[in-house]
Formats: C-alpha cells, sequence, structure tokens
C-alpha cells in the first residue's frame, strides 16, 4: 500500500496447504501512534496502480465491498450511504431548483446515485480525475457505480479545479466528494479552488464539499472556514457519522450564495425522496450541531 501505516497483513499461513487462513486490512488512526482500525478480508477483487493512485476493492468478513485509496478507506458497502445521503440531500433540498449539478470527484458513484433521487435535477456532470476509479467500481461496486449508466449523468476525466475554471455560471450545486488533502486532492481545500467554484455557480448556487474530521483535521476545517466565509455569504459545518472511518465522523462545508441549509430547505421534498436509510429531516438540522470545540474552530477561523 502506498500509506506505510496502512497495508494488508497476513494475520496466519498454513505452509502445508499454502493456503492464507486470515487476511486483514489495517487504517491508522491519525491523532495517535500504536491506533489503526483492523477489518477481514475475505478476498481481494482488484488491487492495482492507476496512473493516480493505488486501487484497491476488497470482500470484506462483515461489511461488504471496500474501496481503499493509497491505503485510505474510501468506503465501505455497510455505511456508506451515511456519507453520501449527506453530502447530497443537505445542499439539494435547500435550494429549491437543483436543476443543474456538478460533482467533482465522486467516482464511486454513491454520489451521483443519490442526486438522481431528486427529480428537479436534469442534468448531473461529474468530473473525476482518475477513469480508474469509476472502471473498478463499474465492475466491484455497482450498487453505487450503476447510477453512472442514467442518461442525466455525464462523465469529464478532468482535473477538478480546471474544470470549474472553464465553466462559468453553470451549476446551481456543486458537491465536492474528494479525498483527503494529499497528493492531488490538496488543490481541492485551497482559497483559489472555492473562487473559481463560486463563479462556476449560478447566482444564488450551493457548494457542498467534504472537509475532514472535528477530532483530527481542525488546521484545515479552520483554514477552509476562514476563506469560505469571506468568498460566500452564507458558510456553515455540518457532520455525518461513518463508524468505518478510523474517526467515525466526517464533515462537509456549506457554502451559499443565497440560502440558509436551516431556514430555506423543504420539509416537503425530503418527505418525498425513496430509499433513504440515514437522512432524515430532523437529522438534517441536528447535523448542524456541533460539539463547542467544534463551534470555537468554525467561529475562530
Amino acid at each position: 500500500m502506498e500509506n506505510k501505516e496502512n497495508q494488508i497483513a497476513l494475520v496466519d499461513f498454513d505452509p502445508k496447504k499454502n493456503q492464507i487462513l486470515e487476511l486483514w486490512f489495517h487504517d491508522a488512526v491519525e491523532f495517535g501512534h500504536g491506533c489503526r482500525v483492523s477489518i477481514k478480508i475475505k478476498n481481494v477483487l482488484c488491487l492495482y496502480r492507476s496512473e493516480y493512485q493505488e486501487i484497491a476493492v476488497f470482500e470484506t468478513e462483515k461489511l461488504g465491498r471496500m474501496l481503499v485509496l493509497d491505503g485510505i478507506t474510501m468506503l465501505t458497502e455497510f455505511d456508506e450511504f451515511a456519507y453520501h445521503e449527506m453530502i447530497v440531500h443537505v445542499p439539494l433540498l435547500t435550494h429549491p431548483n437543483p436543476a443543474r449539478v456538478l460533482i467533482i470527484g465522486g467516482g464511486d458513484g454513491g454520489t451521483v446515485r443519490e442526486v438522481l433521487k431528486h427529480p428537479e435535477v436534469e442534468k448531473v456532470h461529474v468530473c473525476e480525475l482518475d477513469r480508474e476509479v469509476v472502471r473498478a467500481c463499474r465492475q466491484y461496486l455497482p450498487s453505487l457505480a450503476s447510477s453512472f449508466d442514467d442518461p442525466k449523468v455525464e462523465i469529464f476525466y478532468e482535473d477538478g479545479a480546471k474544470f470549474v475554471e472553464k465553466n462559468p455560471s453553470t451549476y446551481d450545486i456543486i458537491i465536492v466528494d474528494s479525498t483527503d488533502p494529499i497528493g492531488p486532492g490538496q488543490i481541492l481545500f485551497q482559497r483559489k479552488f472555492y473562487e473559481d467554484m463560486k463563479k462556476s455557480l449560478k447566482p444564488d448556487g450551493i457548494v457542498v464539499t467534504q472537509c475532514e474530521c472535528l477530532f483530527l483535521h481542525k488546521h484545515v476545517i479552520g483554514a477552509v472556514a476562514s476563506f469560505a466565509k469571506e468568498i460566500y455569504p452564507i458558510t456553515k459545518y455540518y457532520l455525518t457519522n461513518v463508524p468505518t472511518y478510523p474517526s467515525g465522523l466526517i464533515g462537509f462545508m456549506f457554502c451559499s450564495n443565497k440560502y440558509n441549509p436551516l431556514k430555506d430547505f423543504s420539509l416537503e421534498r425530503a418527505q418525498k425522496l425513496p430509499n433513504l436509510r440515514y437522512y432524515t429531516p430532523a437529522l438534517h438540522r441536528a447535523s448542524f450541531v456541533l460539539p463547542k470545540f467544534g463551534e470555537e474552530i468554525i467561529q475562530s477561523a
């Protein structure tokens, strides 16, 4: 694996039968040495390097299939809905007519799947840098990636930061479903990218970005909140719980030109959404309630 702390490990091997008895994936926890999340693997479905990163899909013992990029857990079938429903339905239910949606990243297809639950959506553009992520997920994670087959969806294999630059005043919603701020993902956590996204929005548009964990990435969240406040009239930070992430918690930065997610979201439309497992209108409101230290990070930014 690219991340030396995160790796596949053989727990036991029977030399007589030439057989692996146990196989585990270890995802290191960033807040302290000697901490890690270990997930038992039944089978390695794919493990190879693309032009940009190492891609792995595992069949786990208890959590369904699992996508790992450069040794970092992206999702498991067990709880991916908690992430994808919250990154999508909060902004789309806040905007009164989310007709044109851009997803930056999101090569697993889970964000697209949730966006397509909204009948108001007319077009979904997906800008994913690595076509191999889409290919692997189409093959091994069809519960998410089959969403790419919808005629409303068009995929662009490009750099997301450059893509928004050349598409001004185009989108009602931009969702940044990105990896962590390392390697190619670093630019997606910088001021210029947030400025360029605003230019790519329509006048009443909304941006929501994956914005890390309050416990692990205070400096990242504080920095993004600081410049986002200067760019967008309305900025807020909200949370969801994803147990198979090492932190168990992930947050999103909500940036809007006009609409407030606590005042303007549509209860009527929310009640009509099909096949939800995590999102509720009550949870929509509650997700913006932060612990005291989280409030301090956002308010002091």
